[in-house]
């Protein structure tokens, strides 16, 4: 049984909705994602996902249940899509890729530990020194309203931080 399929996304095409339960999983070969969530009216940018990464809403994906993540193509975009239940399988028959995956989610917990200490205890330029070694060969394919909502901070500071280089 073939578990693996390939899906193109096209820019500004919505790969997961927030209002649905996320049941698949989607590993970057090309192109660029991004993960986020709308308060107020207002998207604000949680990470980004480029090649030979992975993409979804974690805790949607894990507990069956709609969560406040979405998902969608900042450029063209091919992945990989497994679905969760095949993900489980592989999980629960290859020693690998449960390991695989538990390295995954360390991985990202390491980045969102590192992500929170830099929201509170470092300024604008930092974060945006932060940002940069976090993305190292994708920060200048996101566009700026992007990163500065990511960062936490105005586009123009942004701007500013930009121009002082």
């Amino acid at each position: 049984m073939n578990r693996v399929g390939i899906v193109s996304f096209k820019k500004g095409e919505l790969v997961t909705d927030a209002a649905r339960v996320c049941r698949k999983s989607y590993f970057i070969k090309q192109g660029l994602l991004r993960t986020y969530f709308v308060k107020d009216g207002k998207e604000i940018c949680e990470y980004f996902s480029s090649e030979n990464e992975w993409a979804n809403s974690p805790r949607s994906w894990r507990t069956g249940k709609p969560d406040i993540y979405y998902v969608d193509a900042i450029e063209d975009t091919t992945a990989l899509c497994l679905k969760a239940d095949d993900m489980i399988y592989l999980f629960d028959h290859f020693q690998e890729m449960d390991r695989y995956g538990r390295l995954s989610m360390a991985t990202l917990l390491d980045h969102l530990i590192e992500r929170i200490a830099s929201f509170r205890f470092t300024t604008a330029k930092e974060k945006y020194a932060h940002f940069k070694r976090t993305y190292p060969t994708i920060h200048h394919r996101i566009p700026l309203g992007m990163v500065a909502s990511y960062l936490g901070i105005a586009q123009e500071t942004l701007s500013r931080l930009r121009a002082k280089k």
